[in-house]
């Protein structure tokens, strides 16, 4: 089957997001969508035969159950939500291997690691290769070691850095590095796969719950290619701190069990401008349930028919132990959706477990890019390869959190000439890889031409939903005002307000349409800096507009606002603290790491003491290096 899947420009998924850094052009939601997956043909529109979407010109109504209940289901797809029972403790000879990866696939039946193409299969047994030198441990998470049983004095014996860093090996575990392609920056780049990553296996909790351990930096494989499969500190402190910062944001996310130095120096030319420099090694301990990306099964289909068979076996693996409750469906779930032409055609989801999982699929993925849209993250990487099929975010690399509110902010200087992966992007971007994932699965002709359209669709509706709900409580909203957050957002792009701190002082306006036009501005002064005039009168104005549309809630100030700062983060990982961190521990101070881990637990409280960490970026936090980064790690 020959398919096309349409250009991202075709998507129209920029809510009020619209690329331009020009102040002239105004901030305006499209929720036209269209999804291709065919030849020539327009698409097929496709509808839920239960309901139809509502008009973009009417607002969504937005409960506060209704957004209480989204957060309530984000926060039970982040990793580790842990019951507070008995607990049991396990030390890491204890740990209940189960390996269903490597019993359960085709693995390469070479293991060494000499840089090659893997063929027909999904894995290759190899041993962390990496040379350490009296190995240190740096900082660890006691949520995750709570996930995994472990036992928190176990972070104290003498050999657990030798363990972790994979210079001694890991009782129990069976390593290898995963097999997968992709498409790199919208061109597809053949074979990737783990390069410097190494999965240790997989550990079964107390609660049957199944969590892959992985070391990223422990040495090569075969899919290093030219690299020695290393990281430095300085990857490896962003790669720790922001992904348990994303947990405690509610954001889904892999996490991380701890981060150690190694003790010897790695060669990275950081800007790729011939100027290499010694960094020293480091290797972080990456948890979750699974490390499938979406280039783990388009690698096989690309291959030809010889390898479709090896999707099939990794959709079916991943649908028993991470969607176990899609093989459980039966035709009583009532799952048909109802088509919009082709004579009236259903898509049965109950019929094509294939179908539901990528319609499942779908949906967390725009679940998780709405969640990034709302505190402002961008990825800066959303390769094929870089999405996890769980939802998750993955792979933090040269990411970044908005300071000022720019759309088209890349925190990635590769991603320079097009921005790409820019943060107006991401809606876009995670579509288009939906639709490369949805092409994946009909070459190897487990879902059709519809029920990969429909699983697009359910892409662009599910997106819309889940951030409508979010900007709603994000201004505390009792239903959806575009026009109100198309303008908030036009203003703030044109004055280059900070994001987090405007919304974070956003819940201190008070809903009273009497409020004298001289104090309209004051709880907000704070954020609105530099600016004249005339934007101090649209800004009025956008503010009275504002109160008005609160006001006319039952809901009273206090309750707005205590609503308002349990989703408007006072403090976020800032690419600037990041680096002050990296600049101590590179000297061997390693407290403001450990500081940051405190803060980060606890972003939406005011937590005394603490402002300093939500201070806009100083100058110096503008220099290469710091506001944006390479890949180089």
């Amino acid at each position: 089957m020959l398919l096309r899947v349409c250009p991202s420009s075709f998507f129209y998924l920029r809510p009020l997001h619209l690329f331009s850094s020009s102040a002239k052009i105004p901030f305006c939601p499209s929720l036209r969508r269209e999804f291709r997956l065919s030849p020539s043909r327009s698409s097929s529109s496709f509808r839920r035969m239960e309901s139809s979407p509502a008009s973009s010109s009417s607002p969504t109504p937005v409960t506060a159950s209704a957004a209480d209940s989204l957060a309530k289901d984000l926060h039970n797809q982040t990793l580790g939500a842990v019951d507070e029972g008995a607990k049991i403790k396990r030390r890491l000879e204890d740990f209940n291997w189960d390996h269903s990866f490597v019993k359960e696939l085709p693995g390469d039946p070479r293991s060494d690691v000499i840089s090659r193409e893997v063929l027909h299969a999904c894995y290759t047994k190899v041993s962390p290769s990496v040379a350490v030198d009296d190995p240190q441990l740096v900082a660890w998470s006691d949520s995750v070691a709570e996930i995994l049983d472990l036992d928190p004095k176990e972070f104290e014996r003498p050999d657990f850095s030798l363990i972790l860093s994979g210079a001694k090996p890991f009782p129990g575990s069976m390593p290898y590095a995963q097999c997968y392609g992709g498409h790199q920056f919208g061109m597809w780049a053949g074979q990737l796969g783990d390069g410097r990553a190494i999965t240790l296996g997989e550990v079964l909790n107390s609660k049957g719950e199944r969590w892959e351990l992985q070391l990223k930096g422990a040495g090569r494989t075969p899919y290093s290619r030219f690299a020695d499969g290393l990281a430095v500190l300085r990857s490896s402190i962003r790669e720790f701190l922001c992904s348990e910062s994303m947990h405690y944001l509610g954001i889904p996310t892999t996490r991380a069990l701890c981060l150690l130095t190694t003790g010897k120096d790695v060669t990275r030319d950081m800007f790729y401008d011939g100027n290499p420099k010694e960094e020293p090694g480091a290797i972080v301990c990456r948890v979750s349930q699974s490390f499938l990306r979406f280039g783990s099964y388009q690698i096989h289909a690309s291959r030809g028919k010889e390898d479709l068979e090896i999707v099939r076996k990794l959709a079916d693996y991943a649908i028993r132990h991470h969607f176990p409750h899609i093989e459980s469906m039966n035709r009583s779930d009532s799952l048909s959706f109802k088509t919009g032409d082709e004579g009236d055609s259903v898509v049965d989801l109950t019929s094509n477990k294939y179908a539901a999982w990528i319609v499942e699929i779908a949906e967390r993925t725009a679940t998780l890019v709405a969640r990034w849209q709302g505190v402002g993250f961008t990825h800066g990487v959303l390769n094929t390869d870089n999405m996890s099929i769980l939802g998750q975010t993955i792979d933090y690399g040269p990411f970044g959190f908005l300071d000022a509110f720019d759309p088209s902010y890349t925190p990635n200087t590769t991603d320079l000439p097009g921005r790409r992966y820019c943060f107006a992007n991401q809606p876009d971007i995670g579509l288009w890889n939906i639709a490369q994932f949805s092409k994946t699965l009909a070459v190897a002709q487990l879902i059709d031409q519809k029920e990969a359209n429909y699983a697009m669709e359910r892409y662009g509706d599910k997106f819309m939903d889940e951030y409508q709900a979010i900007m709603s409580k994000k201004l505390g909203l009792s239903k959806y005002n575009k026009e109100i957050i198309s303008k908030l957002l036009n203003n703030m792009a044109v004055d280059k307000v900070d994001y987090t701190n405007f919304f974070r002082l956003l819940s201190n306006v008070k809903a009273n349409p009497d409020t004298p036009e001289d104090e309209l501005l004051k709880p907000l002064k704070a954020a609105l800096l530099d600016i004249g005039k005339e934007r101090k009168e649209a800004w009025i104005k956008w503010v009275r507009g504002y109160i008005q549309e609160v006001g006319g809630s039952e809901i009273s100030d206090e309750e707005r606002k205590a609503g308002m700062d349990s989703v408007n983060p006072k403090y976020i990982l800032r690419n600037y603290l990041c680096q002050s961190a990296i600049d101590a521990a590179e000297q061997g101070d390693f407290s403001e790491v450990n500081n940051l881990i405190r803060l980060m637990k606890r972003p939406y409280e005011d937590q005394p003491g603490m402002e300093k960490y939500a201070r806009l970026p100083p100058a110096w936090a503008y220099r290469p290096g710091v506001c944006m980064l390479s890949c180089s790690s």
